[in-house]
């Protein structure tokens, strides 16, 4: 999907993890990418009802593909893509806050 690696590129430029070898910016994406979807996934459930929840996990147990399900959350969830799009704003802000303290607490 063209939208996974744009926000692979975009996370790795803004956090400055460029320099890092490839195989350890994999790891570090991947990480990142699965606190970033359980964060969607808990944000996602607390707008849909009852009975959408039930349908959501009914297409999440039979693997439907990302973009059935991507198309299902917008047309049940009012501003989806701006909700997501606050989300991995908020997490990239909270990674380089933590990267500054570690970066403050170390330097001498």
């Amino acid at each position: 999907m063209q939208n996974n690696s744009i926000l692979k590129k975009n996370l790795i430029d803004e956090l400055g993890l460029g320099a890092l070898p490839q195989e350890k910016q994999d790891e570090l994406i991947a990480k990142m990418g699965e606190v970033i979807t359980k964060k969607i996934y808990l944000e996602t459930m607390e707008n849909l009802s009852e009975t959408d929840k039930e349908e959501l996990v009914k297409m999440l147990d039979a693997e439907a593909e990302s973009e059935k399900i991507e198309e299902f959350l917008k047309g049940k969830i009012e501003n989806y893509e701006e909700i997501v799009k606050k989300i991995i704003d908020d997490f990239k802000e909270e990674i380089k806050e933590a990267a500054n303290k570690f970066d403050d607490k170390y330097k001498e």
